[in-house]
């Protein structure tokens, strides 16, 4: 159950609304308590518990006392600077940063806090008991315990439109590396094919020489039969029509 306050930007998430009922004299007693996740989604997130006959009146007590104890939540980009483990009482809660596009990989109650602070990616495991009150606070405190880490350390962190303005820029050089590279291969695809062709043509030229030899050859042989050579008539015939016979 989400509501968003209309005066305000905040939001407003229920995590956990508990019946109570009081022994007394006259009879029972009967209550509502509700525990309030109220966050603007840019960096400040609270939690509060609101008591009450009814359970509007319990949510709108414990908004109101969400937003009386309301944290700066450190962000680095859209995760968390750092990874942490905090322990408090049977709960037992740890926080991890991710890389841009992961998303909230978290339970119930550390989702209902981490999504109001506005932290789109981080990864995170509940490691204690189930008690969603228990690890609602135990979040809370071990967001309270990395703000206090960072202002000490001097920590510094980088905002959302930073951090998407460098994701661009680094698209940009990506695209621009690709079409680089598609140039240069084109280049050396029309180099390979330039090179490829020039001995075909060679060797065209060539087998056009040997092919006109042996036609050559062929020609000589007809020119050769079509001019028969006369034969001379042997020397003995000639004499012996020279001499008259007796």
């Amino acid at each position: 159950m989400a509501r968003t306050g209309e005066s305000s930007n905040f939001d407003e998430k229920v995590v956990q609304i508990s019946r109570v009922s009081k022994k007394t004299k006259g009879g029972n007693k009967i209550g509502f308590s509700a525990l309030m996740v109220v966050g603007d989604r840019q960096g400040r997130v609270g939690v509060g518990l609101g008591k009450a006959p009814d359970v509007l009146s319990a949510i709108k007590k414990g908004v109101r006392k969400a937003k009386k104890r309301l944290l700066v939540v450190p962000m680095d980009g859209s995760t968390v600077p750092f990874p942490i483990e905090v322990k408090k009482g049977a709960s037992r809660v740890l926080l991890k940063p991710a890389p841009r596009g992961t998303g909230v990989i978290a339970g119930g109650p550390v989702r209902a806090v981490v999504e109001a602070a506005g932290i789109r990616d981080i990864s995170s495991k509940i490691l204690g008991t189930d008690n969603k009150a228990s690890n609602v606070y135990t979040t809370f405190a071990a967001l309270r315990q990395m703000r206090q880490i960072v202002d000490i350390k001097g920590i510094q962190l980088k905002s959302i439109a930073q951090e998407e303005a460098e994701s661009k820029q680094k698209e940009k050089e990506l695209q621009r590396e690709a079409k680089e590279k598609a140039i240069e291969d084109e280049k050396a695809a029309k180099d390979q094919q330039k090179q490829a062709a020039k001995p075909k043509t060679k060797k065209t030229a060539a087998k056009r020489k040997t092919s006109k030899q042996p036609n050559q050859v062929k020609t000589e042989k007809k020119s050769a039969k079509a001019t028969p050579t006369k034969k001379q008539p042997s020397k003995a015939k000639t004499d012996k029509k020279s001499t008259p016979k007796k």
